[in-house]
């Protein structure tokens, strides 16, 4: 049964988006309290044009005055101003 179960689950997608909907519906996982907690902690990065802002352990990658993806703060990211893509 446990195999059956690993060889299904295996085949099966589950999207970001369906897990922070699962979390937000199913959880009552707040996610406008933390979309703005975040907007919040980029703000001043936004007005200096910052490519990210690294605070809380993680690394909040900025597209202009758009959060688009969090990293690790060890990871690196590619600076999405220069056009050549230089790591930040």
């Amino acid at each position: 049964m446990a195999d059956d179960i690993a060889a299904t689950s295996s085949e099966i997608i589950v999207t970001d988006r369906a897990i922070i909907r699962y979390l937000e519906r199913a959880h009552g996982l707040d996610v406008l309290h933390f979309r703005n907690h975040i907007a919040a902690l980029v703000a001043n990065g936004v007005k200096a044009g910052a490519s990210g802002v690294t605070v809380e352990g993680v690394k909040l990658v900025l597209q202009g005055n758009t959060v688009t993806t969090v990293l690790r703060r060890e990871w690196h990211s590619r600076d999405l101003r220069s056009k050549d893509g230089d790591s930040t």
